[in-house]
C-alpha cells in the first residue's frame, strides 16, 4: 500500500475544508465556555463508541460507506479516514510545597483554565489498486496507544501550575471491497467500513463521558481515485439508478466533494449534506456553531465581558480563537456577513439585480388601508381580534395565545394569493417597542375572530 500522489493530495486538500467543518461541527459553541450547559454535552456526530458500550447504550460502533464508481484501467484507490480522538485534560494548581493539586478552576493573567475534553485530529491513511478490491477484502487495522503529556504553567517565571493531558488507547479496522457492477459500464461497488474494535468495556454506572475517550468522534471518510469517477448517491445517471440504490449506507452519507464539475472524490459525512458541499467564501474563520449566523455569532462574541472571554480562552485553543477572530474583526469584513443572494446571479449571469416584486410600487396593495372580511366584519389595520390559532398550521409559540386579545397593523398579501394579518397584543407592554420595529406576529383571517369597540 503505496502513498498519496501530489494530484490525489491536492484533491484532497480541496475537500479537506468542509472535511474540517464536519470534524469540528459543534466542537465548542457559544458562548464558547466549558461551563456553558451547551459545552457539558459533547461530540453528537459520528461517534464510533467501543462495541461493549455500544451495545446497551444504543450507539454503534461501526460506519458503512457504499457507492458506485467508475475506475480506469489502473486506477487506484485513496482512502483517509478522519476521526477526532478526545483528549482529557486535568488542571492542577502548583502548592507551596512544590507539588501539584488538582483543581476545578485556575486563573490566570489571560485566561480561566477549567477541566476539558480536547479534539485531537486523527488520520488512517491508505492506497490500494482498485483491482485488488475485486476478489477479497482489503482490512486495514490500526492501533492509537494510550498517552500522557504535561505542560508546565509559569507566569513571571514562577510555575504556578500545569495541565495533564491523556489519551486512552483505541483500536479499529478499515475494511474495503469493491466488486463489479454486472451489467456493460464497468462500473465497481465500492464498501468501506470503519469499526471502533476497542476492547473497553464500562463498569457500572459509567456514562458517556467515560466511553469517548475510547471512541472514534467526528469519524469520516475522503475516497479519491487517480483517474475515475464517483457515482453521486441523490443524482446518478439514469443508468446506474437501481444500482445505487441498493447501496447501504449506515450512520454515514457519501457525497461528491471538491469543486463542481469535478467527481473523483467523495466525502462520506456522518452529517447530511449535498453533492460539492462548500462554506461560504464570506465567512472569515470558524465559528463551530454554522456558518448562516457568523454575523450574529461574531457580534455576540465581541459583546462578551473580559471574564467570559478569558474563560473561552482557558477552555480550548480554538474558541481563544473565536475570540480573538471577533475582536479584529474590521467593519468591512463583518459587513459582508450581513447576508448574499446566489441564487439570482446564478440566473441572470451579470444583469443587474432588481426584485421581480415591488410592494412598494403596487399602487393595488397598501398594508396600512388593506381591509379582509371576517365573518361579515371588515378587519383592517386599527381592528381588534380575538386570537385563535389553527392547531394544524401553526406552533407552540402561536398556541400560547389562543384566547389573547391583539389589534391588527397591517393587512398583508403574499404571491400566492393567501391573505395574513400583523398583530400586536393588546396587553403586551413591548407592543410599542414591536411595533417601532416593524416585528408583529401574523394569522390567517380564520385564526381570528374580530371584536367591536376601540
Amino acid at each position: 500500500m503505496t502513498a498519496f500522489t501530489a494530484g490525489t493530495e491536492s484533491r484532497f486538500a480541496q475537500a479537506r475544508q468542509i472535511a474540517d467543518a464536519v470534524l469540528f461541527e459543534g466542537y465548542v459553541l457559544y458562548p464558547y465556555r466549558a461551563s456553558a450547559a451547551k459545552n457539558r454535552l459533547r461530540w453528537q456526530f459520528g461517534v464510533l463508541v467501543p462495541p461493549g458500550y455500544g451495545a446497551d447504550s444504543g450507539e454503534h460502533s461501526h460506519q458503512r460507506t457504499e457507492c458506485l464508481m467508475e475506475p480506469r484501467p489502473g486506477d487506484r484507490l485513496a482512502v483517509e479516514l478522519r476521526f477526532l480522538r478526545a483528549q482529557r485534560r486535568t488542571v492542577q494548581r502548583a502548592t507551596p510545597t512544590g507539588g501539584f493539586e488538582t483543581v476545578d478552576e485556575l486563573e490566570l493573567a489571560d485566561r480561566v483554565l477549567v477541566p476539558w475534553d480536547e479534539g485531537v485530529e486523527e488520520r488512517v491513511e491508505l492506497v490500494v489498486p482498485v483491482d485488488e478490491l475485486a476478489d477479497e477484502e482489503v482490512v486495514r487495522p490500526f492501533r492509537l496507544p494510550a498517552c500522557e503529556e504535561m505542560e508546565l504553567l509559569r507566569e513571571h517565571g514562577a510555575p504556578v501550575g500545569r495541565l495533564l493531558r491523556r489519551r486512552q488507547r483505541i483500536d479499529g479496522v478499515l475494511r474495503l471491497t469493491a466488486p463489479e457492477v454486472p451489467g456493460p459500464y464497468g462500473a465497481r461497488r465500492l464498501t468501506a467500513l470503519v469499526e471502533n474494535t476497542t476492547d473497553w468495556a464500562p463498569r457500572p454506572g459509567d456514562r458517556r463521558e467515560a466511553a469517548l475517550p475510547h471512541s472514534l468522534v467526528s469519524a469520516h471518510l475522503l475516497l479519491g481515485l487517480d483517474r475515475g469517477s464517483f457515482l453521486s448517491v441523490t443524482d446518478p445517471p439514469e443508468w446506474a439508478r437501481a444500482a445505487v440504490a441498493r447501496c447501504r449506507n449506515e450512520h454515514t452519507w457519501p457525497v461528491l466533494a471538491g469543486p463542481p464539475g469535478r467527481d473523483q472524490v467523495l466525502l462520506s459525512s456522518p452529517i447530511i449534506l449535498e453533492d460539492h458541499p462548500s462554506v461560504a467564501p464570506e465567512s472569515p474563520g470558524v465559528l463551530y456553531d454554522a456558518t448562516e449566523i457568523d454575523e450574529i455569532l461574531a457580534m455576540r462574541t465581541a459583546a462578551l465581558t473580559d471574564r467570559e472571554k478569558r474563560e473561552a480562552r482557558g477552555t480550548d485553543e480554538r474558541a481563544g480563537a473565536v475570540i480573538d477572530l471577533a475582536d479584529s474583526m474590521p467593519p468591512e469584513v463583518l459587513e459582508r456577513l450581513h447576508g448574499a443572494v446566489r441564487g439570482l446571479r446564478e440566473l441572470t449571469g451579470n444583469a443587474p439585480e432588481q426584485p421581480w416584486w415591488d410592494p412598494g410600487a403596487d399602487a393595488g396593495v397598501d398594508p396600512g388601508r388593506d381591509h379582509v372580511l371576517v365573518g361579515g366584519h371588515e378587519v383592517g389595520a386599527g381592528s381588534r381580534v380575538l386570537l385563535r390559532p389553527g392547531r394544524r398550521r401553526t406552533d407552540a409559540q402561536d398556541l400560547f395565545l389562543d384566547g389573547r386579545t391583539a389589534v391588527v397593523e397591517a393587512v398583508l398579501h403574499d404571491v400566492d394569493g393567501s391573505v395574513h394579518l400583523a398583530v400586536t397584543l393588546e396587553d403586551d407592554p413591548g407592543a410599542d417597542l414591536w411595533r417601532a420595529q416593524g416585528r408583529y406576529r401574523y394569522f390567517q383571517p380564520d385564526e381570528i375572530t374580530p371584536l367591536e369597540g376601540p
